[in-house]
């Protein structure tokens, strides 16, 4: 980074904790513009499932959010490719990069690079999700554990999208999906905000929020998006996919709510133990309001800000 660039602040935390409105509100304190870190807030018409702020997104610039239709296809090497581009403008216009968002495999890859695996292999991939269908995720999660125990025990047996890429990279390339990823530094100087919660009121929030977005219309939602078409991707994301068996008539409502409350738990547990091993700022919303934290999550980046001037690393 040049010595004049504007530190990136990343925000990140669990779904339904907040961070998006803490966002919004320390962009329009510090001149920030926001990437999107949301691997479903990419696709259009996917708008109440994904909590997207619209009110937010008319004061604050957003990047990487409505880029793609729900039907094509959108991966993490265009994530990259795309959110440093918009990284690159918002320097330019001498605005702050804002990283925000839950998706930790996102903001891993655009602080420390992308691992140069094996391109894509539909028909394998499918095949997978064939087999993941009939026999359960849990089944692939034992091959792969059999193949790559660094990696599985890293990945939670019902993550049925990263057990099928692991297990793909394999067949096709003889190696272990974790040998491509070693450790590397960061390659841009940034400060890391987590936003975090008590799980008792994070899980409070997740059910209550769930039953405000099917008020709010969800399953009209879910429904034209199976009318327009939906990938491979977005028939899998968490508070989408647990509502098609409800619209094709093969389980009740209370059923896919419940399995989607209990998905969602699952990934903000999986998101909660990443955040924690960053080693970050905390800020707490069970001992502040949105407000205070605001001030706060400013005060951490001006604080940084100040020691990169003066050539301190951080």
């Amino acid at each position: 980074m040049r010595s004049d660039n504007k530190l990136l602040l990343v925000i990140g935390g669990p779904t339904a904790v907040g961070k998006s409105e803490i966002a919004c509100c320390v962009a329009k304190e510090i001149g920030g513009e926001i990437i999107s870190a949301d691997s479903m807030a990419v696709y259009r018409y996917m708008d109440i499932g994904t909590a997207k702020l619209r009110e937010c997104m008319r004061e604050v610039k957003h990047y990487l959010v409505d880029v793609v239709d729900p039907d094509q296809y959108f991966d993490v090497k265009m994530f990259e490719r795309m959110a440093y581009g918009a990284y690159k403008e918002i320097i330019n216009r001498g605005k702050v990069p804002m990283l925000v968002g839950g998706t930790y495999l996102y903001i891993q890859v655009f602080l420390y690079g992308l691992a140069e695996t094996p391109e894509p292999d539909w028909k394998l991939r499918n095949r997978l999700y064939e087999v993941a269908k009939r026999k359960g995720s849990e089944f692939l999660w034992q091959k792969l554990l059999a193949v790559d125990p660094a990696y599985a025990k890293k990945v939670h047996p019902r993550d049925t999208r990263r057990i099928v890429r692991a297990l793909e990279v394999f067949i096709n390339s003889g190696r272990p999906f974790s040998s491509f990823h070693g450790w590397r530094g960061p390659r841009l100087g940034y400060v890391g905000v987590y936003i975090k919660r008590s799980w008792k009121s994070l899980k409070s929030r997740i059910e209550n929020r769930l039953l405000d977005m099917i008020k709010g219309g969800l399953i009209e939602e879910i429904r034209g998006l199976l009318e327009r078409g939906m990938s491979l991707t977005t028939l899998q994301a968490i508070g989408y996919k647990e509502f098609i068996p409800y619209l094709k008539g093969e389980r009740s409502l209370e059923e896919s709510i419940r399995e989607a409350i209990k998905n969602t738990c699952d990934q903000a547990k999986r998101q909660i133990r990443w955040f924690r091993r960053q080693g970050w700022y905390e800020v707490d919303l069970d001992i502040m309001n949105i407000r205070e934290a605001c001030k706060k999550v400013v005060d951490i980046y001006a604080e940084a800000e100040k020691y990169q001037k003066e050539g301190v690393h951080s």
